[in-house]
């Protein structure tokens, strides 16, 4: 789940992690996963840490960030890569409060976050073939 700070100034600040299967599949022929860091801000990071909860499918639309520090504790410099979230989607419904049945899309009317579902595209054979493989 999204964790929401503020900063001194009382802008809310939200990080979470994200998974994002590969399109292609490994050798033993299950999806290989990939993890990123997210960090919204404002509205949006209200919206995520409202509506946004582990397992739910969401897509993020964001520019890629580097930062480093040093470590307080240690002294070490540290480094990440992060993904700064400027449009969130939820994809899926929202489960009921009973985790049963879907009760349907959120309509949360927030600057730069649409809730709206993307369209589902038809498989194609061509969504099994790897364009980098080699023959």
């Amino acid at each position: 789940d999204p964790e929401v700070r503020y900063t001194p100034s009382g802008v809310p600040v939200a990080q979470f992690g994200l998974a994002v299967n590969r399109f292609t599949r490994n050798e033993q022929g299950d999806y290989d996963v990939d993890f990123f860091n997210i960090v919204v801000w404002r509205k949006t990071a209200e919206f995520v840490s409202q509506y946004a909860k582990k397992g739910r499918l969401i897509a993020v639309d964001g520019r890629l960030q580097a930062r480093s520090w040093v470590d307080q504790t240690s002294g070490q410099k540290r480094s990440v890569v992060e993904i700064v979230g400027e449009n969130v989607q939820l994809l899926d419904r929202r489960p009921d409060e009973t985790g049963g049945q879907a009760v349907g899309l959120e309509e949360v009317p927030v600057t730069g976050v649409s809730t709206e579902p993307m369209a589902d595209l038809p498989p194609t054979d061509e969504d099994e073939i790897d364009p980098f493989a080699e023959e």
